[in-house]
């Protein structure tokens, strides 16, 4: 019972724990802006023209069931931003597995 308990622990969010995005828009900041917004921010929302991407610092903090991936993001300038931090959904993430 014990180990049942502390395993709920771990796996459920705490709203301590929890951090709000940030919505930017790509089109503004160039790709150090970028960067240093995500690093800051800790969530961040980036949006590229219709649609967008989140953007989570450091890596290991996605959510269950995303996974961290490489992006490539057009910024301000007009120059190619790579940046490591994007989370995805994964589904061969175990919590992706089931029909909910």
């Amino acid at each position: 019972m014990r180990s049942l308990i502390l395993a709920a622990a771990f796996l459920l969010p705490t709203g301590a724990l929890a951090v709000e995005a940030v919505e930017v828009n790509a089109r503004d900041h160039s790709c150090r802006e970028l960067a240093q917004i995500i690093q800051q921010r800790k969530a961040v929302f980036v949006r590229m023209g219709i649609g967008g991407r989140s953007f989570r610092y450091p890596p290991a903090r996605c959510r269950l069931g995303d996974k961290y991936d490489i992006a490539r993001v057009r910024a301000a300038n007009g120059e190619m931003c790579v940046l490591n931090y994007e989370c995805v959904y994964d589904p061969q993430s175990f919590y992706n597995r089931f029909p909910k």
